[in-house]
């Protein structure tokens, strides 16, 4: 993949992650540019099969991405359509991050409000930091509601009267409050921010695409009711275990003294020294 012809965006690849960089001067704007770009570098991404994992960051320290444009927003038609019964087209281009089989992480370093936070929503993680990071949904203090995705995805993180609370009160988060509700996945020092991402994007890139793909789609069906949840689950985990990259990593982990007390006690860090 060449990830080429981007005027928005700045693409890095190492070891089975592409860390996107926003840079869309003066505030990162939600335009027609940078969605058709975002929709751009998902499909590339997710058909990528060297990408294992997607780190979305902003070359701007204030703004990750301000919010969608207003102005085009106001171009929309005003007759009420009938209802579709297909996502729109900004749906469906936040909606491959969170279904497409890499994982997928924002580092928040800045204000992410409206399309910028329902963009940040559609990632599989979220990680802040205090001083820095800012989350909102203003929509309804404009006459209008989130409208690409934050009234879905904000009740599946921080249930239903938090996120009326983030929708209504149309106030800022900061990073803090942003991971107690739910709303990040954890509030990180801004020093130790680019490090704890990198570790952790470069760890998962690490591991086989096959378990990361079957893995984030099982962990998808949590939102079926619980018995069919538990059936796809014992579906993935059956194909995960047919693969010769599961029985290679199972075999190397009992010859390497896997369950044993020496080596339980240091399972993570011990996880880093599979070679095939």
């Amino acid at each position: 993949m060449g990830y080429e012809g981007y005027e928005c965006l700045r693409i890095r690849r190492e070891r089975g992650v592409a860390f996107v960089t926003i840079d869309h001067p003066p505030i990162n704007l939600f335009d027609l540019l940078l969605i058709r770009e975002m929709d751009q570098i998902g499909r590339e991404v997710e058909a990528d099969e060297g990408v294992r994992v997607v780190v979305f960051e902003s070359a701007n320290p204030e703004f990750f991405i301000a919010h969608a444009d207003v102005a085009l927003i106001q171009t929309l038609p005003r007759d009420v359509p009938p209802k579709s019964s297909e996502p729109t087209l900004f749906h469906a281009m936040v909606d491959r991050f969170r279904t497409m089989p890499k994982a997928t992480i924002a580092k928040l370093a800045g204000r992410a409000r409206g399309g910028g936070s329902e963009f940040v929503l559609s990632l599989d993680m979220r990680f802040a930091a205090p001083g820095r990071a800012v989350l909102a949904q203003p929509e309804v203090a404009l006459g209008i509601i989130p409208g690409g995705s934050g009234t879905q995805r904000l009740p599946r993180l921080v249930g239903g009267g938090r996120a009326l609370e983030i929708i209504l009160g149309c106030d800022d988060f900061d990073a803090a409050t942003a991971e107690r509700y739910g709303y990040v996945n954890r509030a990180l020092p801004a020093d130790e921010l680019d490090a704890f991402v990198e570790r952790l994007a470069l760890r998962i890139a690490g591991f086989p695409a096959a378990a990361i793909r079957l893995a984030k789609a099982s962990v998808a069906a949590a939102e079926l009711p619980t018995r069919d949840g538990l059936i796809e689950e014992a579906h993935y985990f059956n194909q995960a275990l047919a693969t010769d990259a599961a029985q290679r990593r199972m075999a190397w982990f009992l010859r390497a003294g896997g369950q044993t007390r020496e080596v339980e006690l240091r399972l993570a860090a011990m996880i880093d020294d599979y070679e095939e």
